[in-house]
């Protein structure tokens, strides 16, 4: 196939709405006195509850470092704890504060808000179609990440996981 300027491309078009998207939650977002950054981890953290934080870091594509400053903050706002990991004395298990409950309700309401500005227009099933295909295409992509690949510096099998 070749490509063609004016065609679509996939990956660009997710890329400019996930940014879009971002922008315009960012915005709302701004008055409760969060940081980009601090909401991210929140929003997270609050999908996965428990989490390790080097497992949070690889959620969010950043380095454990960068996720131990943010987590700083969070802290001393009283919006997480670090709980130490039972079965790893080394690891550390993220969990929210009953304080933090009531930001992220404020964060729902920015995320209804900021989707239903972006889904104006769409019907209900077009939006039920539009997520159905997205996490189709996840799906799809998810699954070729975990296939194993050769590792050509130990003549071995091993499975990469980019999540």
């Amino acid at each position: 196939m070749v490509w063609n300027k004016n065609d679509p491309v996939l990956g660009f078009l997710l890329h400019d709405v996930s940014r879009m998207l971002r922008k315009r939650f960012d915005r709302r977002a701004r008055d409760l006195g969060l940081t980009k950054s601090q909401w991210i981890v929140l929003a997270h953290l609050a999908r996965h509850e428990g989490i390790h934080q080097s497992g949070l870091a690889d959620i969010l594509e950043i380095e454990p470092i960068t996720l131990a400053r943010h987590l700083d903050r969070l802290e001393d706002t009283g919006w997480v704890e670090r709980q130490r990991d039972p079965n790893d004395r080394r690891a550390w298990n993220l969990h929210m504060t009953e304080k933090a409950g009531p930001i992220l309700d404020e964060l729902a309401v920015i995320v209804d808000e900021t989707m239903e500005e972006a889904l104006t227009g769409l019907p209900e099933l077009d939006r039920t179609n539009l997520f159905d295909m997205l996490q189709a295409v996840r799906a799809n992509l998810s699954e070729r990440e975990l296939e194993p690949n050769v590792d050509k510096k130990s003549n071995g099998i091993r499975a990469e996981h980019l999540t």
